[in-house]
């Protein structure tokens, strides 16, 4: 089954590794700096990928497309600007994300501008893993800006909400409800009630010809 391949999932594992872990340690560091230390005393401030891949939810992302890290806690009442620091920590995933995809487009342009990526080139499998990383960056900063729990655009569209608060709650309960069957009915039907793919080939193409790809 292609689902199961492995050389493809070898192909993938480097991009998905190296997402969820800087991913995760973002989220960590920038909610130790504004004050908390609830992460760094779980020891989530690492670049130890052990420290922050949840099982189920990385094989869930090799063989479905999407899963999940395991999510780094903290405790608002121990930030200096609660309102600001919640919105920095959220968006210091997703936001890791991005740079990565941008940092491995330059390199991945670099290289194409020096080296033959063509099927005989033993340079083959460096671009190839370095392509599977730059759009599974990109997907991971995209999916994750979703305003729906668990994912990280949640926290930035929730703490407006805190004012209304049977709508905050009925949200956050059903939220992640919400999230599994939009994908599970794009799965189905085919139809892009998540139009994620389109901006992930947007962003990835899009960067790629800036940084010089053709």
């Amino acid at each position: 089954m292609e689902n199961f391949n492995l050389t493809r999932i070898l192909i993938f594992l480097p991009g998905i590794i190296l997402g969820l872990t800087v991913h995760e340690f973002c989220h960590a560091w920038v909610a130790h700096l504004c004050g908390d230390s609830t992460s760094k005393d779980q020891g989530r401030v690492t670049l130890n990928p052990l420290k922050h891949i949840d099982p189920l939810g990385f094989i869930m992302l090799i063989i479905a497309g999407f899963g999940w890290a395991k999510p780094v806690q903290f405790n608002e009442r121990n930030l200096r600007n609660p309102k600001a620091d919640v919105i920095k920590i959220a968006l210091a995933g997703p936001l890791s994300n991005a740079v990565i995809a941008m940092v491995l487009s330059a390199v991945f342009s670099l290289l194409a501008s020096s080296y033959s990526a063509d099927q005989s080139s033993p340079m083959r499998l460096t671009f190839e893993i370095l392509h599977y990383a730059i759009y599974i960056n990109w997907g991971l900063f995209i999916f994750n800006l979703i305003p729906l729990p668990p994912l990280d655009g949640s926290h930035l569209l929730f703490y407006q909400l805190r004012r209304f608060p049977a709508v905050y709650d009925a949200l956050y309960k059903y939220g992640s409800f919400l999230l599994f069957g939009l994908i599970i009915a794009t799965s189905v039907t085919k139809i892009n009630f998540l139009p994620i793919w389109p901006a992930i080939q947007f962003l990835g193409e899009g960067f790629l010809s800036i940084v010089g790809y053709r």
